[in-house]
């Protein structure tokens, strides 16, 4: 069968399909945040830290699958792999659904990042196949600023699911949003790689597609800063409800909060998607570390010395103005490790979020666990992961130029 390659979408519904895809992640993880609580109670968990499991699992599926799909979409198209995404993603919901213990409870948490991978990986290289460079960057910071809309209101979400049912009926919204977003990106999204382009799916084609990236210094070097500026996120994400509630004694607002901390690193990705064709990609990305290096470090400083605990105000604030700084480099740190591998789009961006995402689930799931009911172990990990991810940075910008041989 011959596949017809129709026209790109425009814009205007290109963007909130893919945010809506990728969404699937964001949704699976930040609804639940609410219901943490009372799923480590009914399922019985050891001790307040593992409910972060419940985060951590549906990230570690993600990390690990993001390196089939994107071969696999090299095989078979990009469209039939998001549908087999979509179909495991659906089980692992059902099967958390229906979780009686926490071991199936993240069984099914894990099948739902594996699931999840798909969409998240494919639609990203869904954008390279028709955009590259500062364009890539701008369409993928239009993307961000449309998709944390999403973790804007899915504690909300959640938690309006619990005043009226059992926290498991999440996972029957999960099921609803899944078959709501495959059926629109079957019926309207054009299939983006030609029949001709295809490669056999093959470990040998992993292999090298994974050679390939990790020999090249940009995509290596800016897969590394990603996975470093991601795993404080994944550490915020896992501890944020503990952080609300035990810190702060927040439960109800918790998704407001949350809500605005959200918004704060979707304004950033909106505002990169502007600055980004005028300032460039490398300057906008040095700025938001350098930003988020210095307050983190000042933060983490006044809560060693005065308070372990701040004033809700000014931890707001703080985590206002970090969010900001991971909004900038969320599409740009994608979007410099992918721009060599065009030629490889699927596998690249597999190998990329691997790298990525395997890096920011250990170093997050560290930080997290180091929680002791202060904003120390937080605010510390912000401090150290931007501090190496800037000197990342460095070293890949030198060996950037090295092998564009603009230094001798």
């Amino acid at each position: 069968m011959t596949v017809n390659m129709k026209p790109k979408l425009p814009l205007a519904e290109f963007v909130p399909l893919l945010a809506f895809m990728i969404s699937l992640v964001a949704m699976s993880i930040d609804a639940v945040l609410p219901a943490l609580p009372e799923v480590a109670k009914d399922l019985q968990f050891q001790s307040d830290n593992d409910r972060q499991w419940v985060v951590i699992a549906l990230f570690l599926g993600l990390g690990f699958a993001q390196l089939i799909f994107g071969p696999l979409s090299e095989s078979i198209g990009r469209k039939y792999a998001v549908y087999i995404g979509c179909a495991i993603f659906l089980i692992g919901s059902l099967l958390s659904l229906f979780a009686t213990n926490f071991t199936l409870m993240i069984i099914g948490r894990v099948l739902q990042g594996i699931g999840a991978a798909g969409p998240r990986i494919i639609c990203v290289t869904i954008v390279r196949d028709q955009y590259e460079g500062r364009e890539m960057a701008r369409i993928m910071s239009f993307i961000m600023a449309v998709f944390i809309l999403v973790p804007a209101v899915a504690p909300a979400l959640g938690q309006a699911v619990m005043m009226f049912a059992d926290w498991r009926y999440i996972f029957v919204m999960f099921i609803i949003m899944t078959c709501i977003g495959w059926i629109w990106f079957a019926l309207r999204q054009p299939e983006t790689l030609p029949r001709e382009k295809r490669l056999r799916f093959s470990l040998r084609t992993i292999w090298a597609g994974a050679k390939e990236t990790c020999q090249h210094p940009v995509s290596f070097g800016y897969s590394l800063i990603a996975g470093l500026v991601f795993g404080t996120f994944v550490a915020y994400l896992s501890t944020a409800q503990q952080i609300f509630s035990l810190l702060y004694g927040i439960t109800d607002l918790f998704p407001l909060y949350f809500a605005i901390l959200a918004l704060a690193i979707g304004a950033a990705s909106l505002i990169n998607g502007r600055l980004v064709m005028t300032l460039g990609i490398r300057r906008l990305s040095v700025a938001a570390l350098c930003v988020m290096a210095s307050v983190s470090i000042s933060f983490w400083g006044f809560a060693y010395i005065l308070a372990p605990v701040p004033p809700f105000w000014l931890t707001m604030v703080y985590l206002a103005v970090v969010f900001m700084a991971v909004g900038f480099l969320f599409g740009n740190t994608n979007a410099m490790a992918m721009e060599p591998l065009g030629h490889i789009a699927g596998t690249g961006s597999a190998v990329v979020g691997t790298i990525a995402t395997l890096l920011s689930v250990a170093l997050g799931t560290a930080i997290g666990q180091m929680f002791d009911e202060t904003m120390l172990p937080l605010a510390g990990g912000f401090s150290f992961l931007s501090v190496i991810a800037l000197g990342v940075m460095r070293i890949t910008e030198k060996r950037r130029l090295k092998y564009e041989g603009q230094v001798p």
